[in-house]
């Protein structure tokens, strides 16, 4: 067993390389030139569009909706433990480069909403089905198509084996572990495998929660999302706000720590390769590219179901899931971490790192603010199960020809992955999904540079007849 989690290891480790992390950072430059920093320039709009939906706009659910699945999806425990385990690999900098990748990322992400609009389509039980697959597929032209059916396996496969599944449900049961039984003094035997009771109760619970929503297909796990994703992105940001304004005299020196640390060209500790800055890069291009799943794919699949008839407009709401993600949330949460001092405790460990910060910088006790973080990664998880199940349903139904049958089965089946997922080796799984997410990310990206002559003119052409008055907005 040891040896297949090298191997995999290894493989997540060549899969995101800096060939693939350049990629998606020169995708993201790309059309940030070429659209003229849109994600600048427009933010506000886009930020109006995002809760003023379109009256007649066709589509199975609103663009707020669509967005709330897609941020559902994105964030997770990579907002809580992605930020601490990519401060901790690359020093605080790694925030820094973290926000430039959001910041590319959102370029990065608006094409995608655009594309997925445009290039949507409605099968034969009434569905709209959109994503890169498709955009692939007629956008780029049926030749194409293998490409297409290569993102569609890929993303299958990271949400029953990794990223939607297992992965989640392990932290949320490991974060229940660590509040109700950290010392596991009540446990029972599963199949000769001692687990606590935390562990069977909680992974029970979610279980359950996941078959009555994802049974219902994208109309119920939207509706959950629309009012779950705002109320606990709120009420996280603001536990850290307050952590954050509680310790104000200390914002200068950590944010002169992170902007040191992202520009250290100075040899690496611990006999690692390479400078300072090269460790803060990877670490934090890489976990923010994970976290906000921008070039990714996924995204689009949910913009793809928007009531809209403009392919722009949807782009510029399907961008600001990248401004939430990582330029507020996680910002949040790394600013948390730096002004605490917890990533240069090497006792502490992924979620751990952000637990201390909360003790450190909240204004209750030890328990309860462990309990503020359990209950916030629990809901950023669960919410993720629920996105991705909607992700893989996709992938599936374009590759089986949106067969219901099929469909049906895999919601089983992707609700037993999430009943097991408690009681299976966690490490490797990670690997696997890093591996997963990685592989989805070439297609699409080829397809969204390749394509990135039809973005900048189809936005070029909204914002002119939006000036001419012919958009009511």
């Amino acid at each position: 067993m040891e040896k297949i989690n090298t191997v995999i290891s290894t493989l997540d480790s060549y899969v995101w390389g800096l060939p693939l992390i350049i990629l998606i950072m020169v995708c993201g430059v790309t059309l940030t030139v070429r659209l003229r920093f849109l994600q600048i320039r427009k933010l506000g709009r886009a930020l109006k569009y995002m809760i003023s939906n379109e009256e007649s706009g066709s589509g199975e659910v609103s663009s707020f909706a669509a967005l709330c699945t897609a941020l559902s999806a994105t964030v997770g425990t990579g907002n809580i433990v992605g930020v601490a385990t990519a401060i901790a690999a690359g020093g605080p900098g790694a925030l820094l480069w973290m926000e430039l990748a959001a910041f590319l990322g959102m370029a990065t992400k608006y094409a995608e909403g655009l594309l997925a609009v445009k290039y949507r389509v409605k099968d034969e039980n009434g569905n709209i089905l959109g994503g890169p697959f498709y955009y692939i597929e007629n956008g780029l032209g049926k030749k194409w198509k293998w490409l297409g059916k290569m993102f569609a396996v890929f993303g299958l496969l990271a949400g029953i084996m990794g990223i939607g599944t297992i992965t989640q449900i392990n932290g949320i049961t490991s974060a229940a572990n660590i509040f109700f039984d950290p010392d596991k003094k009540h446990t029972l035997s599963i199949l000769g495998m001692e687990y606590t009771w935390t562990t069977f109760i909680a992974g029970a619970v979610i279980t359950l929660l996941t078959a009555l929503i994802v049974i219902g297909g994208i109309k119920r796990i939207a509706s959950v999302s629309e009012i779950v994703v705002p109320v606990m992105i709120v009420a996280y940001v603001g536990c850290c706000l307050f952590i954050i304004l509680g310790h104000i005299t200390e914002i200068p020196s950590a944010v002169v720590s992170i902007f040191k640390g992202a520009f250290n060209t100075k040899a690496a500790v611990g006999g690692a390769a390479g400078t300072v800055m090269l460790y803060a890069m990877k670490s934090g291009v890489a976990r923010g590219i994970f976290s906000n799943e921008a070039g990714l794919g996924s995204a689009p699949i949910a913009a793809a179901a928007a009531k809209t008839n403009e392919p722009v407009r949807q782009g510029l709401v399907t961008m600001t899931g990248t401004f939430i993600d990582t330029i507020i949330v996680c910002t949040m949460t790394g600013l948390a971490i730096v002004m605490s001092g917890s990533h240069n405790n090497p006792d502490l460990k992924g979620v751990m790192i952000t637990m201390n910060a909360f003790d450190y910088g909240l204004p209750f006790s030890e328990r309860i603010s462990s309990f503020i973080l359990m209950s916030s990664l629990t809901v950023f998880a669960f919410t993720t199960i629920l996105g991705w199940n909607y992700y893989s349903e996709r992938c599936l139904s374009y590759l089986t020809g949106a067969n219901k049958k099929i469909t049906s089965i895999y919601r089983w089946v992707y609700i037993a992955a999430v009943f097991i997922g408690p009681y299976l080796a966690v490490e490797a799984v990670w690997n696997l999904a890093d591996i997963f997410n990685g592989l989805m990310a070439i297609p699409n990206v080829i397809a969204i540079i390749m394509l990135s002559g039809v973005i900048s003119s189809e936005t070029k052409d909204y914002f002119k007849r939006l000036n001419e008055g012919k958009i009511k907005e």
